[in-house]
């Protein structure tokens, strides 16, 4: 889960909040290093950030929309923050809503 390594990242601390203060905190980043890391960095390491990285024309559409604004909360709760839908190349994959609609 991304989330976790985001949160892990600008926090530096367990899934339970320790230590206090995090591990080695002059390496925490902010939330927009850290979202950088997980998309245009993920693209360029895989050579890929020609087609992928970024929400650009001409790229594949591949994101995820969240249920809260992750740059607008506390870093503490971002790994709580639940994934409402994924879009990968331009297409609905998985819709929260649909899965709990009844049948």
């Amino acid at each position: 889960n991304p989330l976790l390594g985001i949160y892990a990242a600008v926090t530096r601390k367990t899934m339970t909040g320790e230590p206090p203060g995090g591990w080695f905190p002059e390496q925490i980043l902010t939330v927009p290093e850290a979202i950088e890391a997980y998309t245009m960095g993920s693209a360029w390491a895989a050579y890929e950030e020609e087609d992928k990285g970024s929400i650009t024309p001409g790229k594949l559409a591949d994101f995820a929309v969240l249920s809260r604004d992750i740059t607008s909360i506390p870093h503490a709760e971002i790994k709580d923050v639940d994934v409402n839908m994924t879009i990968l190349g331009g297409r609905i994959i998985f819709d929260q809503e649909k899965e709990n609609a009844d049948p």
